[in-house]
């Protein structure tokens, strides 16, 4: 790695960043806050607009109107992106609906573009060597051919052994010592829907298997349930504080894995100092590029392999809308068709989507007869079960008759008659 001298402030990124540039910026605990919020501020600065290339923000950087020289972009509109987005009619346009998996082959090829990267590094504990730290994704392979690199310096994010090889490959411009506190985003105290869902997807994951699931209420709760469970796996997109209690109170040994044996294994790392804490310096803890963690070959080898993901909504034949709300666009593909369809190829394995059946206001239903807007995240062959509060529909080698019931049976029973009425009209059924 070629690092300059690390600085104590920025300088001014109207002398970095030039009108029309795309600006790639590192996501989940790896934002380097230190730079992206410096963009925020300096926006006005810029010479002309620039494309910001969003991937999970657990920040609330963008959680704001922004300044027409910031047009937001991305993979998808991920956590805090979402006001910034909406601050800015139109903005759907700039999503890139390629899957997670194949963002790293698009921005290596150029098909991407990346002109100018910012991202995190993290410091070993002798403050001699330098590892990606919470992210081994797009964002180094977008390094790799932008015009201008920024690395945010922070002593506090932990140093991971696993990505100190992909940090040495780098060619860093510009360092600045991190001004503040890293990206924490605590667990989320679960609702009563959400925990119903979770004793129902528990109940479903057997002891040996190997867990892929997120950040959020919901996944905070089922991964409090897997407590008694024996000998798991770990092998995700995002992890955080929930799954490192899990890994500390015993029940994820990554004894059985097929593949990494004895090894926890993330694309992304979100959480607090908890979750930080525990991966700094752990050689058993990787962080691996998503041509990894999300191909179908790593996928299908792992044994047991459950994954287990949400969605906006999901229609009566099981195919699950994850980007548009019936609103407002939001999510987005991201790894969730990577990890539901490879779930179906691991022996034992199941891919899972897991939802509240209504709204949060209680006024619509998320299982539906039709996705809004004909918008489809997942084809109705990929998912194995939908789970809701109300149970586990188990759509395996189920008829289009067979799936409906089942589907509707675990609908919010206000909904279900007018689902059946629905059913009814689309299929043509007696």
């Amino acid at each position: 790695m070629t690092l300059p001298p690390i600085l104590d402030a920025l300088p001014p990124l109207a002398s970095l960043i030039r009108a029309g540039d795309a600006v790639i910026i590192g996501q989940a605990g790896a934002e380097p806050l230190t730079v992206t919020r410096a963009l925020v501020e300096q926006a006005d600065t810029l010479a002309g607009p620039v494309d910001v290339f969003l991937g999970a923000v657990l920040s609330d950087t963008f959680a704001r109107a922004l300044h027409p020289n910031l047009r937001p972009g991305g993979y998808g509109i991920m956590g805090g992106a979402a006001k910034g987005f909406a601050s800015q009619p139109g903005s759907i346009v700039n999503v890139t609906p390629t899957p997670y998996r194949e963002l790293e082959g698009a921005f290596g090829a150029g098909r991407l573009r990346a002109d100018v990267v910012m991202l995190q590094l993290a410091v070993s504990a002798d403050g001699r060597r330098l590892s990606l730290g919470m992210a081994n994704d797009y964002v180094v392979t977008a390094a790799r051919r932008a015009r201008c690199v920024i690395a945010e310096i922070h002593p506090a994010a932990p140093f991971t052994p696993s990505t100190e090889a992909d940090a040495a490959s780098l060619r860093i411009d510009i360092a600045v010592r991190a001004a503040g506190p890293a990206v924490q985003s605590p667990t989320m105290a679960p609702e009563e829907a959400e925990r119903r869902i979770a004793a129902h997807v528990a109940a479903v994951v057997p002891d040996r298997a190997t867990i892929q699931i997120g950040l959020g209420a919901l996944p905070d709760a089922v991964l409090g349930l897997l407590r008694q469970h024996k000998d798991l796996g770990l092998h995700s997109g995002l992890v955080g504080d929930s799954a490192i209690a899990l890994i500390e109170s015993g029940a994820i040994t990554n004894a059985y894995k097929r593949l990494d044996t004895g090894f926890s294994v993330t694309n992304t790392l979100g959480g607090t100092e908890r979750a930080h804490r525990h991966v700094h310096d752990n050689a058993q803890f990787l962080i691996r590029p998503a041509t990894y963690t999300h191909h179908p070959a790593t996928l299908a080898a792992l044994y047991r392999f459950h994954a287990v993901n949400s969605a906006l909504e999901v229609d009566v034949t099981g195919q699950a809308n994850a980007e548009h709300d019936g609103r407002t666009w939001r999510g987005g593909l991201g790894g969730l068709g990577d990890f539901v369809r490879c779930a179906r190829l691991s022996e034992g394995g199941r891919g899972i989507v897991a939802l509240a059946s209504t709204s949060r206001d209680g006024k619509r239903s998320r299982i539906v007869a039709s996705t809004s807007r004909g918008q489809v995240t997942l084809g109705r062959g990929d998912a194995d079960m939908v789970i809701t509060e109300w149970g586990v529909a188990d759509l395996r080698d189920a008829t289009f008759g067979e799936r409906a019931k089942r589907m509707i049976a675990i609908a919010d029973p206000r909904f279900r008659e007018q689902l059946e009425r629905d059913w009814h009209a689309l299929s043509g059924a007696a």
